[in-house]
Parts: structure tokens; C-alpha cells; sequence
């Protein structure tokens, strides 16, 4: 059990976001999650959080995955103080980091993402896990599954995975097993790829836009000048960024301000 007083961290907020699909909360306060084959239990009252696992454990995968080392008070702190706007959806949700996930996890996850809602692509993602991850135990000696490895899905017919509600996505996820299983495509090549030449290496993949891509890029890869624009996004730009949004004063850290701004439109005050 680890304890750690964090500013600037709400896993309520990171839990609605948007860049992670298998965290839950349990109870006001109280949360799991599963990422790849991992299992991690957390509550949080203030800016005091527990994370039920080992101090090794915690320090070697979940203070990165976290990002806890961010200066996320800095990067707000960049914000222009005359963008009302960006300086209330900052507020807002500034409990939100940018968490540092598995790029194949990701890449499937966001696939799974389009012309979804967030309920549905996290039923979906379980479908996929219960049917084809392993079979594991938490503390409790509850069974959770983790995600499925590429060679799970790759002998699948493109269609297969419309048994677990993907949809016209199956041949989209299918595809990218196979790709990677074969070589083809090199997950640990793009790991190592500057932000641009990693979404570019991205789209490559059957069913990978530019938004998708730049969610990949964001969430899976920390590239923090990736700034995904989906429709809520959009919607705040015309609104509020009619010349369009000030990439260089946030050259840096362009996701950053796009996770405040899309989650003050999904949950925030709206203009």
C-alpha cells in the first residue's frame, strides 16, 4: 500500500477522460483498473490518494503510467491568462494527467473507439479481453482478464470479432493483429519515432485516421503536441478559436490543453 499527497491529480477526472477505457469507479472515491495484464486498486479523499499495490510495483510501472512526475501546475500555468475559455476548462479539469499506456492497447482501444460512446467502447473492450485475454486473479482472487496480445486476435477471420459487438471495427482490429504479428507493422520501431513520424507510421494501419492516430500518439506515446479533434473538440474550436487554436505558445504541450478542453465540453459548464 502506497500512500502519496499529489497535486493536481483526481482519478475521478482521469477516469472520465476519455483516454482510458478499463478504470472504473467501484464507490465515490474508490477505483480499479487494468492495463495490459495488470491490476491496480486506488482511493483518493483530497489530494490524498492509495494505490494498493507494492512499493516496487508502484515505482518501476505506476508512477510513470501516471505520469506523476509531470508539472501539470507549470502547464497550466502557461496558459495565457486572457483565454478565459481555456483558463476555465483548465480549472475545471485539472486533475487530469496524461497517462503513459501500452501502444498496442491503444491502438486497438481507439480503433474500437470510432463512431462510438465511451460506454459501449468500454463494453466492447471487455467483450474482447473476457473472450481472448488471459485469464488472471487480482489481491482478492477475483478473475480479471488482461488484454489480448496481438497473437490472440491475428488467426481470427476478419469478422469474428463482430461476436463481441465490434462491429464493422472487427476487420479494423484483425487487420492490426495481424499486421503486427507478422512483422509487418513494428510497435517498438514507432515507440522510438518522433511525434510526427510516428502518426504518420500509425496510419499506415487499416482503419487509422488522423484522430485516431493523434490519440495513439497522445495516450500511448506521450507525444505531448498531439491534439486529437473529434467532433467536441471541433465544436469548441469554432466556438471559442475562430482563428484557430495558438498551437505554438503550447507547442509543447498541445494535449495537455486538448484533454481540458475535451473534458470541459463532455462534463463541464458549457457556453
Amino acid at each position: 500500500m502506497i500512500k502519496r499527497t499529489i497535486p493536481c491529480f483526481s482519478l475521478a477526472q482521469i477516469c472520465q477522460s476519455g483516454q482510458c477505457f478499463r478504470m472504473l469507479e467501484k464507490e465515490p472515491g474508490r477505483f480499479w483498473m487494468i492495463a495490459g495484464r495488470r491490476w491496480l486498486e486506488m482511493e483518493q479523499q483530497g489530494m490524498e490518494c492509495t494505490f494498493y499495490c507494492e512499493e516496487d510495483e508502484f515505482e518501476d510501472f505506476w508512477k510513470s503510467y501516471f505520469d506523476l512526475e509531470g508539472d501539470y501546475e507549470a502547464y497550466i500555468g502557461k496558459i495565457n491568462p486572457r483565454d478565459s475559455y481555456l483558463v476555465r476548462a483548465a480549472d475545471w479539469g485539472r486533475g487530469i494527467r496524461i497517462l503513459r499506456q501500452d501502444l498496442w492497447e491503444m491502438l486497438i482501444s481507439f480503433l474500437i473507439s470510432q463512431q462510438n460512446h465511451i460506454v459501449r467502447i468500454r463494453r466492447c473492450i471487455e467483450n474482447i479481453c473476457t473472450v481472448y485475454g488471459e485469464e488472471r486473479r487480482n489481491p482478492q482472487g477475483e478473475r480479471y482478464w488482461g488484454f489480448p496480445t496481438p497473437q490472440a486476435l491475428a488467426g481470427l477471420e476478419e469478422s469474428e470479432l463482430m461476436a463481441c459487438n465490434l462491429g464493422y471495427r472487427s476487420k479494423y482490429v484483425v487487420r492490426a493483429a495481424k499486421a503486427v504479428d507478422s512483422g509487418q507493422m513494428d510497435l517498438k520501431a514507432i515507440k522510438e519515432m518522433p511525434y510526427k513520424k510516428a502518426r504518420e507510421e500509425l496510419m499506415k494501419f487499416f482503419g487509422v485516421g488522423e484522430k485516431v492516430a493523434d490519440c495513439i500518439c497522445l495516450f500511448a506515446l506521450h507525444h505531448l503536441s498531439a491534439f486529437p479533434v473529434d467532433t467536441h473538440i471541433k465544436q469548441a474550436m469554432e466556438r471559442h478559436y475562430k482563428r484557430g487554436f495558438p498551437n505554438r505558445r503550447y507547442q509543447e504541450i498541445r494535449g495537455v490543453m486538448q484533454q481540458y478542453i475535451f473534458y470541459y465540453e463532455l462534463h463541464g459548464n458549457k457556453d
